[in-house]
């Protein structure tokens, strides 16, 4: 074999090995007042039991309060109240998932910031392929915060965009306007 065909195939190979279908991305599931979400394991940290919060005044209502996390202290979000519906209800299954939000700007590091659901279902693998867009319409939260929607089992599990859910900016300016 001449040292082109070498190549060539060689390179057909490399280019089969690029052209291959990204892996599965997991998700962690839960639900929120009988509907199902999901978030991206990625920025998920750990997952805590729902105790000991310290309300922090003048915050916004979606903000519970605040946990000591291992020395850090860590804001706890209410994701009912943030997308505008009563807040959830502590039942024994109730906990908070620790999300790490990416960077932003010149910040090394992402915000850690503590999201109170109702209940941890399970960490599925669903291919890029299985979550459509989010709907144009219709949705009972804020369309900006949905990333897609996907189906399992015969069911939508609604995939949320954590940076525009757990958006520091939003905060600033609610923050500000309580002040």
């Amino acid at each position: 074999m001449n040292t082109s065909a070498i190549q060539s195939r060689s390179m057909a190979k490399a280019a089969t090995v690029m052209a291959a279908p990204p892996e599965p991305l997991q998700y962690l599931t839960f639900m929120l007042n009988g509907e199902a979400f999901a978030i991206g394991i990625l920025a998920i940290k750990e997952i805590i039991e729902y105790g000991h919060l310290t309300e922090v005044p003048m915050m916004p209502t979606c903000v519970r309060g605040v946990i000591n996390l291992r020395g850090a202290v860590v804001p706890v979000m209410d994701l009912q109240a943030r997308f505008g519906r009563p807040a959830s209800a502590v039942t024994k299954r109730t906990c908070i998932v620790i999300v790490e939000t990416a960077p932003i700007g010149d910040a090394a590091d992402g915000q850690v910031i503590g999201v109170v659901v109702d209940a941890v279902n399970e960490v599925l693998e669903l291919p890029s392929a299985d979550i459509e867009p989010p709907p144009s319409f219709g949705a009972a939260i804020r369309s900006d915060f949905v990333c897609g929607m996907a189906k399992v089992r015969g069911k939508f599990v609604i995939v949320l965009d954590v940076a525009n859910v757990l958006s520091i900016d939003d905060f600033s300016s609610l923050s500000s306007l309580a002040a």
